[in-house]
């Protein structure tokens, strides 16, 4: 039987009757970087909370490398950075990250140094004389210098700069390297598509989909700028939309492009520039109004 770096099975957190999250199934696996997406209030914290074993689910289990989530094993094996952290003000850098250290367990000394220098922290400052940025920055260094199995990180990067996210994307590929696995629960859509081939997006605290980002993709479609004097291709199999352009046509195809492509072969076509939808376009369509949550 398999075990799973992190599995949630039917995870379930009811409050007040209202379920934060309802019957959620996941897997992340050993060196994988999942993203973990959805708007504020869709459940992504409860379950992050839950995997801590913060948080007891009202039905359902969650497990860290085959063991209950918050037993003493999985605290071993799970390290994690919240988006607002909370630190000791009387503290400077150094003593907190030794502090959340010793709350892990273990820390690699080395590591954490190298750390501290590519995140640019001054870890002699007090954490009351920190910036939101540099106290995310303590939180960051702690987690990793863990050298953890597991790493769930809800939105990790909030307050750093452009520089020092590309420092932390840097450390999430070393992780993903060595073979940790990471939970990413984040808003900003560039980051999980730079650093996840896989995405979870919750909605409603249910699950909309799981998938690799470039399955996702061809749920969205396809985007060509064709150039030339294009007849009509509303009625071309995969055609979703066509919208005029001042030299020709823009078309979206969903699925395959062969018939298009086929199409265009008797037309006369001066130019073709095709542009694959983003992950925010992606995103955005899945969480329509008007779309139903799909299984």
């Amino acid at each position: 039987m398999t075990t799973h770096a992190i599995e949630a099975r039917n995870l379930t957190k009811v409050f007040s009757g209202v379920p934060a999250v309802d019957s959620l199934n996941l897997t992340v696996e050993a060196g994988e970087v999942v993203g973990f997406l959805g708007p504020n209030g869709a459940g992504k914290s409860t379950t992050l909370r839950m995997l801590l074993g913060l948080l007891r689910p009202t039905s359902g289990e969650a497990t860290v490398l085959g063991h209950a989530a918050g037993s003493d094993f999985a605290r071993e094996h799970v390290a994690y950075v919240p988006g607002d952290v909370a630190l000791w003000p009387q503290l400077t850098g150094s003593e907190a990250i030794s502090m959340l250290g010793s709350l892990h367990g273990s820390m690699d000394n080395a590591y954490r140094d190298e750390l501290i220098a590519r995140f640019e922290l001054d870890p002699e400052k007090r954490i009351r004389a920190y910036s939101k940025g540099n106290r995310q920055k303590v939180a960051i260094v702690a987690a990793f210098a863990t050298r953890a199995d597991v790493l769930l990180l809800d939105e990790p990067t909030s307050g750093l700069d452009p520089l020092m996210e590309r420092a932390f994307r840097e450390c999430v590929l070393d992780c993903q390297q060595r073979g940790q696995a990471l939970l990413l629960s984040s808003h900003m859509l560039s980051e999980v598509e730079h650093l996840c081939a896989r995405v979870a997006m919750i909605r409603g605290g249910k699950l909309v989909k799981v998938s690799d980002v470039a399955e996702l993709r061809t749920h969205v479609g396809i985007e060509f700028e064709i150039s030339g004097t294009i007849g009509d291709l509303s009625g071309v199999v995969g055609v979703s939309d066509v919208s005029p352009l001042p030299d020709g046509v823009r078309v979206r195809v969903t699925g395959s492009p062969a018939p298009l492509l086929a199409a265009l072969s008797s037309q006369d076509v001066t130019g073709l520039r095709t542009r694959e939808a983003s992950l925010e376009e992606i995103f955005l369509s899945y969480y329509d109004e008007s779309t139903s949550p799909v299984s």
